[in-house]
């Protein structure tokens, strides 16, 4: 499998749809990948709390047709990255978007774990409640969200569903980069899984973001890492290595207290 992490900058000198338009072009430049992701929140920047409201979109908005075009033209599975979705009746949720390569929803994921400790985030947002997988040829992805990656349980539910590769889509600051590249190292050993984390490059709201999109394999060893600035991260893999690894080395089956399943 080819994966292509755009770790595209969001900086306040550029429009939303300036930007929208510039994060297709990159997704149709990596025809040829199996699977392509965007980060968080790209369109209006993950700490840009006070123009949530006013670039929400419906489900099926503009940045949903923009990537259902670019994902069909480019022939790949795309994870969209998150939007600010507004429902049918005005609630806001941070929402990632993942299309097959012919262009149609996959699937579409809800944040479960808000930012923000009470402001932000956490209070502008609505919380998804169910963990969500993607079947993709020869694996599953398992779908997560920037401070998802600081909550295991969501992991090992998806895990549970049947995800070998999690895809994480975030906006990271620089100031808890440590964090970022720890965390993710440390989802994909207990899991024995693939991590895909895309974060953003640039400053949002006055935030330095951390950049540093990062492809981890099931051991825990980083196959690729990016730099800072705004850069297209891409790394091939054997899906077919978190089969065996979870032979090799059956951690997994060792569980006993969470969601694994009662023994005998």
């Amino acid at each position: 499998m080819r994966a292509s992490l755009i770790q595209i900058a969001v900086n306040e000198d550029e429009t939303v749809e300036a930007r929208r338009l510039r994060a297709a072009a990159l997704v149709r430049e990596q025809a040829g990948a199996d699977l392509v992701v965007l980060p968080e929140l790209w369109t209006t920047g993950a700490f840009a709390f006070e123009e949530f409201d006013a670039a929400a979109e419906p489900l099926r908005g503009p940045t949903y047709e923009a990537m259902a075009k670019a994902a069909s033209d480019a022939g790949v599975w795309l994870h969209a990255g998150s939007v600010p979705e507004r429902d049918a009746d005005g609630r806001l949720y941070n929402t990632s978007l993942v299309f097959s390569p012919a262009g149609d929803l996959a699937a579409s994921y809800r944040k479960i774990h808000r930012f923000g400790f009470d402001k932000g985030e956490a209070v502008l947002m609505g919380a998804g409640r169910e963990p969500v997988t993607v079947t993709v040829p020869d694996t599953t992805l398992g779908v997560a969200t920037c401070y998802d990656l600081r909550f295991p349980e969501l992991f090992r539910a998806l895990v549970d569903a049947g995800a070998e590769i999690l895809v994480v889509p975030a906006g990271w600051p620089e100031r808890r980069r440590s964090h970022w590249t720890l965390l993710a190292q440390a989802r994909a050993v207990e899991n024995q899984a693939f991590v895909l984390a895309c974060g953003t490059a640039g400053t949002h709201a006055g935030v330095p973001q951390a950049g540093h999109s990062i492809v981890v394999d099931p051991w825990g060893e980083v196959l690729a890492q990016a730099g800072a600035g705004e850069e297209v991260l891409t790394v091939d893999f054997d899906p077919a290595k978190v089969a065996r690894t979870r032979e090799q080395f059956p951690a997994l089956k060792d569980r006993v207290l969470g969601l694994a399943p009662p023994r005998g």
